[in-house]
């Protein structure tokens, strides 16, 4: 931990939103090279440390993704090659550095914090709920992606007077973290229900939150969403069954106390105003496309699946090669390297829309939104045996979906590319009947829950990634078939990611305690199927 330590606070980093970046620097001073700060300011370093990973951006994109999630849900399609299942050591690094940075940032919050008057504390106590719903949010997608990882007493080296010793932190149960994020953000709830924000730090409020811009009932769906996701991923545990289903059906009875993200303008998302701020996605493109590298080639079964079914979102989300006359086309992740290889490098294979995605410099950056609710509600109806509740959330979650799509399309000031048609209400009401989607063709539950999966699995794609390949790996569908890599011990995608070497090496101890876990083969707590 003294490597990491000492890179988390190397990079305190803190964005604003509608101002230049020497604006912004003025602005914003540099906490790790400052004495004092305030908790405005450090709630806005906090916010924008882990700003890129939620909005499209190269590295993670290109480094952290493309070689392994992208992969592993096919939602990409690549030349099949030796160790292929084996997630990268850059692209682990990277989320989980970045990640302890985003938590030193909370850390930092939690002492300025800690260091006000009792009436400021009373004051400015929107700061810290919203803050920790943030952060519990990127807790969760690191835990889904690793298991259990230092946090209870993590980043605590400034609090531990410098002392790295004291401050090499023991790595805490998956399950553990979930059912504590999940006690405490049900108390965050109620108490955003409750709360009365000061009219004198209001705009001050408004101003440093560049997520959801000030908006309280907005916060209030974003804490009520993360609470509905968590308590479905784990809602096939069986200790914590019987809670998931009985808080899930508190938060879906009463809207008004437990209001969720319901349709596409209440989307919990960083938005892009001005592509001159430090709030933009400038290199996204060279992320998703680079040539040869496999960023943003279509996979076949996607693709079957869209065409077979008319997708009203196909021409949106994708484009044909530029020589397959139309035709869309992906990769067969059964197939041979060399055929792989040749299809794309002529210009065969489909690739993800430039207008709509790649070259779209206001694509936002995604959180929570509405089809993903929809498809949430969805399931926990058919398991609850409210088969008409469910069709409903299933076929709003379609509609939602096309038309955040549309979303994308409308944003985008791409040029040198051909826009796609938006999709139409009646594509959309015709996409619902065909035979593969049609909820009514689905003669059993089983069936019904295949839908439900591969609507999220088409919904989320690359757009969120880390989502798709957590609900994939907990239903086990959609069924995807992989070759299996024979020059690896790791023969098929794995279920999680190892820890990073840097943490194996300088926080030996504790990583000791967990070694036996430590591989690419061990699933998660929620993952029982």
């Amino acid at each position: 931990m003294k490597k990491i330590s000492l890179f988390i606070l190397s990079g305190l980093m803190l964005v604003a939103m509608s101002c230049s970046e020497s604006e912004f620097a003025a602005r914003y001073a540099d906490p790790s090279k400052v004495s004092t700060t305030t908790i405005e300011k450090q709630y806005t370093g906090f916010l924008g440390s882990n700003m890129d990973y939620i909005l499209p951006k190269y590295r993670n994109y290109f480094v952290s993704l493309r070689t392994s999630v992208n992969r592993y849900t096919q939602a990409t399609g690549w030349a099949n090659d030796a160790g292929q299942y084996v997630p990268g050591s850059s692209g682990i690094e990277d989320v989980w550095f970045n990640y302890y940075n985003t938590l030193a940032q909370y850390r930092a919050l939690e002492r300025v914090f800690a260091t006000a008057t009792a009436t400021e504390q009373t004051d400015k106590r929107i700061f810290m709920l919203t803050a920790t719903i943030h952060l519990y949010d990127y807790t969760q997608r690191l835990i889904d992606l690793h298991g259990g990882i230092p946090f209870l007493k993590a980043g605590m080296l400034l609090t531990n007077g410098g002392d790295y010793d004291a401050s090499s932190a023991p790595f805490d149960s998956a399950e553990t973290l979930y059912v504590m994020m999940l006690d405490q953000l049900k108390g965050m709830s109620t108490e955003l229900n409750g709360i009365t924000l000061n009219a004198g730090y209001q705009q001050s409020f408004k101003t440093q939150d560049f997520i959801n811009k000030g908006n309280l009932t907005a916060w209030k769906r974003y804490c009520n969403s993360l609470r509905l996701k968590m308590l479905n991923r784990v809602s096939a545990v069986q200790s914590l069954t019987a809670r998931a289903n009985t808080e899930m059906a508190e938060i879906l009875r009463d809207p008004t106390t437990y209001p969720i993200v319901e349709t596409n303008d209440q989307n919990i998302q960083i938005n892009i105003f001005n592509v001159n701020t430090a709030i933009n996605i400038d290199d996204f493109q060279g992320g998703l496309e680079g040539n040869g590298w496999y960023g943003n080639t279509a996979g076949k079964r996607m693709i079957d699946n869209m065409n077979t079914n008319a997708d009203p979102r196909l021409p949106i989300i994708f484009e044909p090669g530029e020589n397959a006359g139309g035709k869309y086309t992906g990769i067969d992740p059964l197939g041979a390297n060399a055929d792989q290889s040749l299809q794309t490098s002529t210009g065969l294979i489909a690739i993800y829309n430039r207008y709509t995605i790649s070259r779209n410099k206001f694509l936002p950056g995604t959180i929570y939104n509405a089809a993903q609710m929809n498809l949430i509600k969805s399931e926990y109806y058919l398991r609850s045996g409210n088969a008409a509740s469910a069709k409903t959330a299933y076929e709003s979650a379609i509609s939602n979906s096309v038309k955040f799509y549309n979303g994308f399309l409308a944003l985008s000031n791409a040029t040198g590319v051909t826009a796609p048609a938006a999709a139409t209400d009646a594509q959309i009401t015709a996409y619902i009947a065909k035979d593969g989607v049609n909820w009514d063709k689905a003669e059993t539950s089983a069936d019904k829950l295949s839908l439900i999966a591969t609507q999220k699995w088409l919904h989320s794609n690359i757009i969120q990634a880390y989502e798709n390949w957590a609900e994939i790996r907990r239903l086990d569908l959609p069924v995807l078939n992989f070759v299996k890599d024979a020059s690896n011990n790791q023969t098929v995608p794995p279920v999680r990611w190892n820890y990073p070497s840097n943490e194996i090496t300088y926080n030996k101890i504790n990583y000791d305690a967990v070694r036996a876990n430590d591989n690419l083969t061990t699933k998660l707590f929620w993952d029982v199927k």
